[in-house]
C-alpha cells in the first residue's frame, strides 16, 4: 500500500449502498472513497485508471456477477477486495467461492433496514478495509477461478490431496485445535484435506458471523476424507470428525465421564470475537492438557495467543503458520511473542508435520500393546 490514505473503490450495483459506504469510508482519517462503480465493467476501467488499494465487491450484480470478476481480477490483477454480501443462505455459498478465489474478507449486509444496518456495520466495514489494505494477496489459479465461477451440472468434485493414508490405533483422548480469522477459510480447507479418515477429533474457531458457518463446513465436508460439520451444544467429540464454532456463538469443549463434549453457548464476545480463539484454546488447555495439538492460522490481532500459551504450558503441541504464507500475520506473530509455538511452518506443512508427529504417537501406541 503507498503512503497516505487507504484509497478505495466501492462497486455496488445498489446506489444507496454506493452512496452509504462512500460516506463511511470518507469519515475515515485514514482512508478515502476514491470512486463508485454500479457495475464490474464500469469497475474494470476504474481500477485501471485509479489503481485503488481495496475494492469492496457485491456479490450479486448487472452485467457481470461479483464472483465473475472476482475471478477475473484476481488472475489478472490480483489486489484486496472485501466481499459485501448479502445474509442468506445463497449468499453465504458464493462467499466461500469469494474466499477461495482470494477475497481477503466479507461484510454482511442486512436485508433489511440497510441505511442503519449499514451504519451499525461501520466500525466493522472499515477495520475489514484496513486489513485488506495491508493483506498479502495472492495471484488466484486460472483453473481454480474458472471453476469456481463457473461450476457446471455434472463437474468434477473439488480437486482434493491424495488420501492420507490412516494413522493406525491412537488414544481417543487427543483432541486437534484450530484457531484462524482473516485468511482463514482457505488455510483450515490446506490443513483438513490433508488429514486422514482416522484423524483425532479437530475443533476449530474461524472468526465469522452467524449465518455463514453451515456453507462453510457443507464446503469443507464435500472435500475432507474427515466429517465436518458446525458444533452443537452437548454433542459428543469424535474422531475423524472436525466441529466449526457456528457464527455469532462461543465454542468450548467440556469434559462428559470418558468423552468430550461440545459447548456451544451465547457468551458475550472475547477480544471483541464471538467466537473467540481465547475460549476454545483456553478450555483446551483446561480439558485436554498434553493430549492437544494447538494451530494458530493466519489472522488479524492477537485473539487466541495467551490462551494458546496455556495449551503449551499443559503439554500442548502447538503448529503456528509463518509469516510468509499468512494472509495476514497478526494472530500467529502474537502466539509466537507469547511463546506458544513449538513449530513455525509455512501453511502446506502444517498438516504434515502433524501427522507424522501422531503417527509417532501412533507407533508408541502399539509398542506398548
Amino acid at each position: 500500500m503507498r503512503s497516505g490514505k487507504i484509497r478505495v473503490i466501492v462497486v455496488d450495483d445498489s446506489a444507496l449502498v454506493r452512496s452509504l459506504l462512500s460516506e463511511i469510508i470518507n469519515r475515515q482519517s485514514d482512508m478515502q472513497c476514491i470512486g463508485t462503480a454500479g457495475d464490474p465493467l464500469i469497475a474494470r476501467e476504474m481500477i485501471r485508471e485509479l489503481d485503488p488499494d481495496v475494492i469492496t465487491l457485491d456479490v450479486e450484480m448487472p452485467r457481470m456477477d461479483g464472483i465473475d470478476f472476482l475471478g477475473r481480477l484476481m488472475r489478472l490483477r490480483p489486489m484486496p477486495v472485501v466481499m459485501i454480501s448479502t445474509l442468506t443462505e445463497r449468499g453465504a455459498e458464493v462467499t466461500m467461492k469469494a474466499l477461495e478465489l482470494g477475497a481477503v474478507d466479507f461484510v454482511a449486509k442486512p436485508r433489511v433496514g440497510l441505511a442503519n444496518g449499514l451504519n451499525e456495520l461501520a466500525a466493522q466495514i472499515v477495520d475489514k478495509i484496513r486489513v485488506a489494505a495491508v493483506a498479502q494477496v495472492r495471484r488466484a489459479p486460472v483453473k481454480s477461478a474458472a471453476s469456481i465461477a463457473h461450476p457446471q451440472p455434472g463437474d468434477a468434485a473439488p480437486e482434493r490431496p491424495a488420501a492420507s493414508p490412516l494413522l493406525g490405533r491412537l488414544s481417543t483422548e487427543k483432541i486437534i485445535c484450530i484457531g484462524a480469522s482473516t485468511g482463514g477459510t482457505e488455510a483450515i480447507r490446506e490443513v483438513l484435506v490433508r488429514m486422514p479418515a482416522d484423524s483425532p477429533a479437530i475443533v476449530i474457531t474461524q472468526h465469522m458471523p452467524p449465518g455463514f458457518t453451515t456453507s462453510f463446513a457443507a464446503r469443507l465436508n464435500s472435500l475432507c476424507q474427515i466429517t465436518v460439520k458446525e458444533a452443537v451444544h452437548g454433542e459428543r467429540i469424535l474422531p475423524g470428525h472436525a466441529y466449526i464454532a457456528p457464527g455469532g456463538r462461543q465454542f468450548a469443549l467440556a469434559r462428559s465421564g470418558a468423552n468430550y463434549v461440545a459447548v456451544v453457548d451465547d457468551g458475550p464476545p472475547v477480544n471483541r470475537h464471538k467466537p473467540s480463539v481465547e475460549v476454545l484454546f483456553k478450555s483446551a488447555a483446561a480439558m485436554v492438557g498434553r493430549n492437544a495439538y494447538g494451530i494458530m492460522l493466519t489472522g488479524m490481532g492477537a485473539d487466541g495467543a495467551v490462551a494458546m500459551r496455556e495449551m503449551k504450558d499443559a503439554g500442548s503441541y502447538n503448529y503456528v503458520q509463518d509469516e510468509a504464507s499468512c494472509i495476514v500475520f497478526g494472530m500467529p506473530r502474537e502466539a509466537i511473542a507469547h511463546g506458544a509455538a513449538d513449530e513455525v511452518l509455512p501453511l502446506t506443512q502444517i498438516a504434515p508435520a502433524l501427522i507424522t508427529r501422531l503417527r509417532g504417537t501412533s507407533d508408541r501406541v502399539h509398542h506398548r500393546i
